[in-house]
């Protein structure tokens, strides 16, 4: 191996190529690096904006929530005004029909007592008795 010639040109391109290998490994490394800092900075930046987000979201339905309590009290409300009014209805019913049965029993003895009147007087008015 004393005798082994090698030609320049050769032993040239060889560490070309070897310096072009290294040179490209390093590019490719810068690059990898460049680009776990680009995801990294994305994924912050995500996180970021999902929180944000999050936020904006939670105090929205804190805000829709609070309308929707409300509604539902104003509702509550005029529920229970309605109900009473229909328990006063119904008292005023209940007082009108009292008066209607009271006015019946009135008419009723009314009734009874023309009955017995002109039962009684009918023997005196008729010439037959």
């Amino acid at each position: 191996m004393e005798n082994m010639k090698l030609p320049i040109a050769l032993v040239m391109a060889m560490a070309v190529q070897l310096a072009g290998g290294v040179w490209w490994v390093s590019q490719q490394a810068a690059t990898i690096t460049s680009l776990e800092d680009t995801v990294s900075q994305l994924g912050s930046r995500m996180a970021i904006e999902d929180t944000v987000n999050t936020k904006r979201d939670v105090e929205e339905n804190k805000k829709n929530i609070n309308e929707l309590v409300g509604i539902m009290a104003e509702m509550e409300s005029d529920l229970y005004d309605e109900t009473d009014e229909l328990w006063d209805e119904i008292d005023s019913i209940s007082l009108s029909i009292m008066r209607i049965v009271d006015l019946q029993q009135r008419v009723a003895l009314l009734e009874r007592t023309l009955e017995f009147i002109n039962r009684d007087h009918k023997d005196m008015f008729d010439p037959r008795g």
